[in-house]
């Protein structure tokens, strides 16, 4: 079977069901393939997968082999995706972030309720990671991109410029009218570390009112939903990435009612004058951030999974760690980069032991160094 189904196929029958499940169907590097793991490694079963290209990537539904009638129900679960995407780019004059981006340093612009929340809760992560996650960085993002493709790096004076219409300060939201302001022209909000999230949290939503509780979400390879269990498991065997060889996989954790999102700036970066510049900024000083090779976070929601993956990576190990225990439900997986050979020694912050399986080939530990 092909790794991955057309959805206009599902739907329109030419795919038939012994194309649509599939023993141990391999999702890039989500779902831990059937067979491939250790004895001591979990692996995937059979799965029921429908894809469909949104947000300039590919979100999927998993599930696991049963009704044909589910095929619909993830189909209006990607429907919702899409939904999302034109409301929240920034690439469309017509999207009503646009519009917000548009208007809200003239006058508060009233938002649909569960935007308003979702920059709410941004305002929340934002303050809890110091500035760390921020919805207002997009200016600071396209100096950046700009110097990169003019072969130079922004001097202190353009990023200076930037940081002053750069903070969540800069935005206030009324709960009375459900209105967003700015206070200085300029100020543009983007949900570039945050949307991906987001969306697999309302496609969940979608998925459980169909009356389904167990199923696995994929948004661009980078960002991960499980609920339910899958082949046995308490949940869904998903893989972790090796930050170095994008080919291989480090290990799996087994997801439990839970999201995971892995930041990092290993492949996208440019270098100038023999320095490595990466694609993840730090908007409380306007410089890219290096130290780890990536971070992945879990928590109980993709929302706040996906924010806390770019925000720990700006934040380093320690300032992670200290989230990490002021926030039992929040754990994280940060990659250092190795200092003696090709193997990495992972810093693991509030996942336990048993959800963890990896391979010690790629794995340097005490034992080992």
């Amino acid at each position: 079977m092909p790794e991955k189904s057309d959805r206009r196929g599902f739907l329109s029958g030419k795919l038939v069901k012994q194309n649509i499940q599939a023993a141990g169907e391999k999702l890039a590097d989500a779902i831990v393939d059937a067979g491939e793991g250790s004895a001591a490694s979990p692996s995937g079963g059979d799965t029921v997968r429908l894809t469909q290209r949104t947000m300039a990537c590919d979100f999927s539904v998993i599930m696991n082999p049963g009704p044909m009638d589910r095929v619909m129900m993830a189909s209006d679960a990607l429907d919702s995706v899409k939904e999302l995407e034109d409301q929240l780019t920034v690439y469309s004059p017509e999207s009503e972030v646009s519009r917000i981006n548009a208007s809200a340093a003239a006058e508060p612009v009233t938002v649909e309720d569960s935007l308003f929340e979702l920059i709410r809760r941004s305002q929340e992560l934002s303050e809890s990671t110091y500035g760390a996650f921020d919805l207002t960085a997009g200016p600071l993002i396209a100096l950046w991109r700009r110097c990169r493709d003019a072969s130079r790096i922004p001097t202190d004076s353009e990023i200076a410029n930037c940081l002053k219409i750069v903070g969540m300060n800069h935005v206030a939201l009324s709960s009375t009218d459900m209105s967003i302001s700015f206070d200085t022209p300029g100020v543009e909000i983007n949900f570039g570390a945050i949307g991906k999230g987001y969306a697999l949290d309302r496609s969940a939503e979608r998925l459980r009112d169909h009356g389904l509780d167990a199923f696995l979400l994929h948004g661009g390879h980078s960002s991960i939903l499980a609920l339910g269990s899958h082949a046995g498991l308490e949940g869904w065997p998903v893989g972790i990435g090796n930050p170095l060889f994008t080919d291989k996989r480090l290990g799996t954790i087994v997801l439990k009612n839970q999201a995971m999102s892995t930041s990092g700036s290993n492949i996208q970066y440019f270098r100038h004058q023999g320095k490595r510049y990466g694609h993840i900024l730090d908007p409380r000083h306007g410089c890219p951030v290096d130290g780890v090779l990536s971070v992945t976070a879990i928590a109980n929601d993709a929302t706040t999974a996906d924010a806390l993956s770019t925000a720990f990576y700006v934040m380093g190990v320690d300032a992670a760690t200290e989230f990490c225990g002021q926030h039992p439900d929040v754990g994280a997986i940060l990659v250092p980069q190795p200092r003696q050979d090709r193997r990495v020694r992972p810093i693991i912050i509030g996942v336990p032991a048993e959800q963890l399986f990896w391979d010690s080939e790629q794995i340097l530990n005490d034992e080992s160094s």
